[in-house]
């Protein structure tokens, strides 16, 4: 309907039937509600439960708003009491929970039903027509009040919604193109940026080169210190690395521990090499973590480094990958540049860490034992149970080409164990047969750095009933220096099941004398490097007397590693070396030859070897 726009009438004009005419409408609030909801419910948008009463409830406050006005309180305490139904209305618009459309129609709708209140109240009041006009005409400028209001809420947080919308949108693009934890680029980024390296190399006739950077045994430290501190620590190499680069590099991470460095204009013969230099250098000085840098970390990274014009960014990452692989083979800490022909090596290394995850489900791996001898009387003592692989196409696999790979794949801890189950269970048998040796299993610093290598040792002796005084352990000096607090601790707790302990390869670590002191030793195991040639070499027999007397003044047995000649034998023997094992007595042996060994040995020990001298 059209509501007439008379001359405004003033309160003080309309009087005492204004006031009543108010009152009236206060009074029949619930009959505009019902009638609005009856107009609008079926003939506009459908809105869900929560916007109808919203509408319901702004339709009530509106309205008594609107009475009040005209019951002569004045405007501004209807502008006051309406401010909630602009700022609703505007909400539901702004936040697409209703159209404007929907919600202006709405408005007008309300408008129209409150006109025929107005005028069924004047009727029954008997007020006069200008006092009718009078109320129309304080409706109908608070309902344009209200809609200017509303539509100026409405672009207002129109406006914030959309400014929220840009900034998420934002902020998905920079997630969608950087790694959150860094901020640095991710793979997606760094592809493309590389691409447009490629292409401005091709015209300019300049190199680009990818440096791919991989933190070595970042695993580690995830395990140890948790993954919290890994990612503080990822964050703090993100930022070292990010200062040792030039402004026109560019630095991204591909994930995990692994970051890249892009570079171009550079002169291929060192530009590259002195940046991996650079990156390494800055990686030496230690990391502090926590709140208040409590925990000290030393990280160190394998860098493989390709450069050239290669046809896409995806080959030439390929190929630093690849080159980071053959850093990490030779030893971590270091760069590679890629060269022709890596490619298949990493492939048939691929290919081998593939076959050995299949060797442990297929059970291709089974044990040798290699005799170890008392020197003094030259009686076989034990074996030194020794692994190795049987592949179904390989044939038999030498301990070096997979030995490494099972550390790095950390199977060594599940082929750990079982080594242990077989080997005691094997020493068991032998004993019960009338041979009174002992076994030397070999466990892996990976092993030693859980406290699972405790129970692993512990069920191993439960299962097979072996005595575990007849079972040694033995652990590279190496191994020992990894986490030596840890290390001592679960050496002695392995101990303590009645186990014996040997160092295996001493003299090619880093212990000291003071350290070897921390660790539970019963054995030294003297490396077969200083056994070789030891007759030609007179530095060599004075170390083996150095080491042979450091045992002694410990009380520590000593064991001599790859004895093959009969004079390196004397030589031992007369510098009361205790132990020894080499392929001058016997090379690893199967069950069966083992035992035939076992048997045969006093019958064919030569005199030589029986009466050779025991002091110099």
């Amino acid at each position: 309907m059209r509501v007439p726009l008379p001359p405004s009438v003033s309160a003080d004009e309309a009087g005492e039937d204004l006031r009543r005419l108010g009152e009236a409408l206060k009074a029949r609030a619930g009959d505009v509600l019902e009638q609005t909801v009856a107009q609008t419910s079926g003939s506009g948008e459908v809105v869900d439960a929560l916007v109808q009463e919203s509408f319901e409830r702004i339709c009530n406050s509106s309205t008594m708003a609107v009475a009040r006005w005209i019951a002569g309180e004045g405007m501004e305490v209807a502008i006051e009491a309406g401010r909630e139904t602009w700022e609703i209305f505007a909400e539901l618009a702004a936040h697409r929970a209703a159209s404007l459309n929907e919600v202006t129609r709405r408005c007008y709708w309300w408008r129209n039903v409150m006109a025929e209140v107005l005028k069924d109240c004047a009727t029954q009041l008997g007020v006069s027509q200008n006092t009718l006009w009078g109320a129309w005409n304080i409706l109908q400028l608070s309902l344009e009040f209200s809609v200017l209001r509303m539509c100026e809420s409405f672009e207002a947080e129109r406006r914030l919604t959309d400014e929220e919308l840009a900034r998420r949108e934002e902020e998905l693009s920079f997630l969608a193109t950087h790694d959150p934890l860094t901020g640095l680029p991710n793979r997606t980024l760094i592809l493309d940026r590389v691409e447009q390296m490629l292409a401005r190399a091709r015209r300019s006739q300049t190199p680009v080169a990818a440096l791919f950077v991989d933190l070595d045994n970042f695993k580690d430290i995830n395990d140890t210190l948790g993954h919290a501190a890994g990612d503080e620590l990822l964050q703090a190499v993100a930022a070292r690395l990010d200062g040792a680069t030039r402004g026109t590099d560019a630095l991204g991470r591909l994930g995990g521990d692994e970051f890249v460095v892009i570079s171009d204009e550079l002169l291929l013969d060192v530009g590259p090499e002195l940046i991996a230099e650079r990156l390494l250098e800055t990686l030496k000085e230690p990391f502090t973590l926590g709140t208040e840098g409590e925990t000290r970390v030393t990280v160190t990274a394998s860098i493989g480094i390709a450069a050239g014009d290669q046809s896409s960014a995806e080959e030439l990452l390929r190929e630093a990958d690849i080159a980071m692989y053959r850093a990490k083979w030779d030893g971590k800490n270091r760069h590679v540049v890629f060269e022709t022909g890596m490619k298949d090596t990493v492939q048939n290394r691929m290919q081998l860490e593939m076959d050995l995850r299949e060797a442990v489900d297929n059970k291709e791996f089974f044990l040798a034992y290699q005799p170890t001898l008392d020197l003094r009387d030259m009686r076989p003592t034990g074996v030194e149970a020794l692994i190795r692989w049987k592949h179904p196409v390989r044939g038999i696999v030498q301990p070096d080409d997979f030995i490494p790979l099972l550390e790095e794949t950390r199977l060594i801890t599940e082929i750990g164990k079982w080594v242990l189950e077989e080997a005691c269970a094997q020493g068991a048998a032998w004993r019960a047969a009338g041979y009174p040796i002992g076994m030397a299993v070999n466990v892996s610093g990976r092993q030693l750095d859980s406290d699972q290598v405790i129970l692993d040792v512990e069920q191993a002796l439960s299962h097979s009933g072996l005595d575990p005084e007849a079972l040694t352990i033995e652990i590279t000096e190496t191994s020992l220096m990894r986490n030596i607090e840890e290390t001592a601790r679960r050496l002695v707790a392995v101990k303590q099941l009645g186990v014996r302990i040997a160092i295996d390869d001493f003299g090619t670590g880093y212990s000291s004398l003071a350290h070897l002191q921390r660790f539970p030793v019963d054995a030294l195991k003297i490396d077969r490097s200083f056994i070789l040639g030891l007759k030609d070499n007179q530095e060599g027999e004075t170390l083996i007397r150095t080491l042979v007397q450091l045992g002694k003044s410990l009380s520590i047995e000593t064991f001599a590693e790859g004895i093959e000649q009969q004079q390196e034998l004397s030589l031992l023997r007369g510098e009361d070396c205790d132990n020894g094992q080499g392929f001058l007595f016997a090379r690893p042996l199967n069950v069966a030859a083992t035992e035939k060994f076992l048997k045969d040995w006093a019958q064919n020990t030569t005199p030589a070897l029986a009466q050779a001298p025991q002091h110099a």
